[in-house]
This record gives C-alpha cells, sequence and structure tokens, in this order.
C-alpha cells in the first residue's frame, strides 16, 4: 500500500538558499532554526516529555533537490566532484524519496504568538521553509557506536581563518555574527573551486554576503542587506 508522507512541520532558519548550508548537521552548533509546527500537528500533547531530551532527529525533504529521475552513483563534493561513490553510501540530496536526517541540539521548547508550541534548535543544517516529516529523540545509548568509522567523510575537513572587511561586520543584525562566521571557517565552497580572484555570495540572516578565500582565509567582501532596510534595523 502506497503511503502518503506530509509535512508535520517546517523549519525556520537564516539560509534562504542552499549555497552556505553546513554539509553535515551539528558541524555549526552556532547556528540557530526553529521547528515550527503545521497548524493540525500544534498539540501541547504530542511533545509531552521532550524536554527530556538534549538532541533530536529530524526527518526531512530536500525540498530544493527533487526529481523524476535517480542516479545509483553521485560526485560527492567532499571528494572534489571527481569521484562517483553509491548513492546510499553518501548523503547527497539527490536520491530516490530526497529525505534527509539531521540530528539537532533542543535548545528549547517555546510558545510563539501564532505558532504554538515551537522547537528551538542548535546545529540544524536546513535551509529556512523546509518541510520535516517526523521528529525522534536521539537516544545515546542507541544512537551513539562506539568505534564506528566514518569512510571518506571521517572528518569535518580543515577550517578557515574569517575575516571581515572594514564596516562589513557592523552591518550584520545583531547575535547572527558569530554563527555566520562558524559557517563559514567550514568552508562552503564546493571542494573543486580554489580560484582566489573568485567573489562567492550568499544570503544568510536576510543579507546577501560576498567573500573571496585565499589559501586558508575567507574574507568577506561586502554585506548587502535586505531591500528597503537600513543601517538602523539591525535588532
Amino acid at each position: 500500500m502506497e503511503h502518503v508522507l506530509r509535512p508535520i512541520a517546517r523549519m525556520r532558519s537564516d539560509f534562504s538558499g542552499k549555497f552556505g548550508i553546513p554539509r553535515q548537521a551539528g558541524i555549526v552548533p552556532e547556528l540557530e532554526g526553529l521547528v515550527v509546527f503545521e497548524p493540525e500537528y500544534r498539540i501541547p500533547e504530542a511533545l509531552r516529555g521532550i524536554e527530556g531530551f538534549s538532541h533530536l532527529w529530524l526527518i526531512w525533504q530536500f525540498s530544493e533537490n527533487l526529481r523524476e529521475d535517480w542516479s545509483p552513483t553521485v560526485r560527492p563534493p567532499r571528494l572534489g566532484g571527481n569521484r562517483r561513490m553509491g548513492v546510499f553510501a553518501t548523503r547527497s540530496p539527490f536520491r530516490p524519496n530526497a529525505l534527509g536526517l539531521s540530528c539537532v541540539e533542543l535548545l528549547g521548547v517555546e510558545e510563539r504568538p501564532g505558532l504554538g508550541l515551537t522547537l528551538r534548535v542548535g546545529g540544524a543544517d536546513l535551509m529556512d521553509g523546509t518541510p520535516i516529516f517526523d521528529i525522534k529523540p536521539y537516544v545515546p545509548y542507541a544512537d551513539c557506536k562506539l568505534g564506528a568509522t566514518g569512510g571518506f567523510a571521517a572528518d569535518a575537513g580543515e577550517s578557515l581563518k574569517v575575516a571581515y572587511a572594514p564596516g562589513v561586520a557592523e552591518k550584520l543584525p545583531v547575535g547572527k555574527l558569530e554563527a555566520l562566521t562558524a559557517v563559514l571557517s567550514r568552508d562552503p565552497r564546493p571542494r573543486y573551486q580554489q580560484d582566489p580572484r573568485r567573489l562567492y555570495a550568499m544570503d544568510f540572516a536576510g543579507f546577501t554576503l560576498r567573500f573571496t578565500v585565499e589559501g586558508e582565509k575567507l574574507t568577506v567582501r561586502e554585506a548587502e542587506p535586505p531591500d528597503g532596510e537600513g543601517e538602523e534595523k539591525k535588532e
């Protein structure tokens, strides 16, 4: 029998586009997001006991990567896009059912006007508006496997030193600079792009950022605020 999955919630995050989103959940713990339940699932009883868990599993959809067909092999950016691996040996978004799995930290259960109870989470790797199909508690004794190996993705990769051109950091929203710096330090570029003259653009917290990378240093050159907003609207 065919079963239709319906979103129970959607993610609210600072990423309005795919570029720059951390490659895995948890590698940028400074990032905060909000899980907002769909109206029919805004039932307090459904969250009873969830505060006892420090972390949660989110099962969600790569909604920006939906395709009619699929390929049994993909080119992981981690390998420079030059080698093919089996799709089930990767976390590629191009999958038969386009489902993602993320472990996030539960920072709080909060009542929001017009939204009911929401989940404030840390370390999420989801774009704003991402549909979430299920939420399950992270159980340490079962989910943490000592001695587990990570294949070709055994570590999070090298980090970059992040700098801001004069006056750029001051334009950014209060409270977002630490998370942005952590995101950029993880090097959002595809592994095969190493041109120091290239100017990259990334949307974060309503701003469009432009940066370059030379060696181990990433420099944010520009930060454009949302249309119609001035310097005074930083709160």
